[in-house]
């Protein structure tokens, strides 16, 4: 080939080079491949065999406690600073009050069985230790402390009376067959809450001690536990429940594992931003079994009536659901939160923890929630709620005396009583976070947007703030402005 032939095919060829490497350079990069959700659960450790090493006799529970001690030199201070001994948190800071409050069980009224204060002796049946059967108890005595509810796998180890275990329980069986809690550890109190199995939460009951995928896809499917995602470090449990908790902190996430932009259909993951994993994921609730919504206290106490699932006689009368559709609002993690004293709301029903949040909040979501009304006990003078003595030999439950009831109650909680009562309407909300669904069992595209301007989907948009369904008006400009605080936030 001459040189005058290699000239014109070297000048063209470096030429077009020059021209497509800065094309290139600026190509946008293929995206790495998003890490399997798995890849980011912690790691079980193998359970340690305590056969030999709780060889017993054991008396009395704080027996075996002292036996744990020996070796687990630092649980007792863990344990002794943690929730689920305290059945309290540390004060914060809560809009509208002057000074910090405290949250946690011991210190929040419900609508459920309403209050601890009082029935410290049927309430602590659940607590995480022995013998807090009145004010009394000492919550620095480490002997104290119930190793096995939370550890114990022989599935023969029940709690009753201020914690203590019922007669006939053989310590040393349940002693030796110590390991990493389970579903079953968890369940044994958080699955029966409100005075029954799936009363309380909707999402929580005892068809996940062994669910299939079809009821849960975690615990399912891939055979999650309960710490898989409520991590705990030093005895202190990762997690926030709504229905007792002042703040934030330590909360746990779907995002914990998954990213925010999984799916394949970049119009879903536009949703995340505004949307929360489980409102698509959670369908529905109380799937195999029916949770309470509804509790009517001013009914107790009737002798003619027949007793059956719908009424008790101490308790009142019940509504229950089946297959739950969730009610959906905004939510930034935070709630409204009923504190004893508060004013109830006298031209409607009084929200005890209504969630926070609204369409131009940067970090709320439009979150499931199960909603349980009651009508519970007030005072018609002070306009607060009240806290009944419902337990024991003096309670509600014996005597069906509602003004002792409170007299005693409200004795318990230095609340004060004007010797006059009525019943008001409550509601409490339950943010819906277990019984997840697989993309395919989500909910799809149609059962909350609808071409049809007369038939409504699942979401009730004008109540979230929007002009209507965002598919037929259009939501860019408000996503964006969305997007925007979030980013400025």
């Amino acid at each position: 080939m001459s040189g005058q032939h290699f000239k014109w095919i070297w000048l063209p060829t470096a030429v077009l080079c020059v021209l497509l490497v800065p094309v290139l350079l600026f190509l946008p990069a293929k995206p790495k491949p998003l890490p399997a959700p798995e890849s980011f659960l912690p790691q079980r450790k193998a359970h340690v065999d305590h056969s030999a090493l709780m060889p017993g006799p054991y008396h009395t529970p704080q027996q075996v406690t002292a036996r744990c001690l020996e070796c687990h030199e630092q649980a007792e201070s863990q344990v002794l600073h943690s929730s689920h001994w305290t059945w309290e948190h540390e004060a914060v800071e809560v809009p509208g009050r002057s000074e910090a409050v405290k949250g946690g069980k011991k210190n929040v009224i419900n609508n459920f069985c309403i209050g601890v204060g009082g029935n410290w002796e049927g309430c602590t049946g659940c607590h995480t230790g022995y013998g807090w059967k009145d004010e009394s108890f000492n919550f620095s005595d480490g002997s104290n402390i119930d190793c096995l509810v939370c550890h114990e796998q022989s599935g023969t180890y029940v709690k009753g009376k201020a914690g203590m275990p019922v007669e006939g329980v053989d310590l040393v069986s349940a002693a030796q067959s110590v390991g990493f809690p389970t579903r079953s550890n968890c369940g044994a109190c958080h699955f029966g809450g409100g005075g029954g199995d799936a009363v309380k939460h909707g999402d929580l009951d005892s068809s996940l001690y062994f669910p299939p995928a079809s009821v849960d896809i975690h615990m399912g499917k891939h055979d999650m536990q309960c710490i898989d995602c409520h991590r705990t470090e030093e005895h202190q449990i990762a997690g926030r429940a709504l229905s007792v908790s002042l703040d934030t902190r330590n909360q746990i996430s779907c995002l914990d594992c998954h990213s925010e932009k999984l799916h394949k259909d970049q119009r879903i993951n536009q949703h995340t931003s505004s949307v929360a994993c489980q409102t698509c994921h959670i369908p529905e609730v109380a799937t195999r079994e029916s949770t309470k919504t509804h509790w009517d206290w001013s009914q107790a106490g009737d002798a003619n009536r027949e007793e059956s699932h719908e009424y008790q006689k101490i308790k009142g009368e019940f509504k229950y659901s089946a297959n739950l559709k969730p009610e959906y609002y905004w939510h930034d993690g935070t709630s409204a939160r009923y504190l004893y004293g508060d004013k109830i709301n006298t031209s409607g029903a009084s929200d005890l923890n209504k969630p926070m949040g609204n369409i131009n909040k940067p970090r709320a979501k439009i979150f499931p929630f199960k909603v349980h009304v009651a009508w519970q006990i007030y005072d018609t003078n002070n306009l607060h709620l009240l806290q009944p003595k419902t337990y024991g030999e003096t309670g509600f439950w014996t005597t069906f005396d509602w003004d002792s009831a409170v007299r005693q109650g409200s004795e318990a909680i230095g609340l004060d009583y004007s010797g006059e009562y009525g019943f008001t309407e409550t509601r409490m909300y339950w943010p819906q976070t277990h019984m997840v669904q697989a993309g395919k069992q989500a909910l799809a595209c149609n059962d909350c947007h609808t071409e049809n301007p007369n038939k409504k989907g699942r979401l009730d948009w004008q109540a979230l703030g929007y002009p209507g369904d965002p598919l037929r008006w259009g939501s860019r400009t408000i996503r964006a402005d969305k997007a925007k605080e979030s980013s400025d936030d």
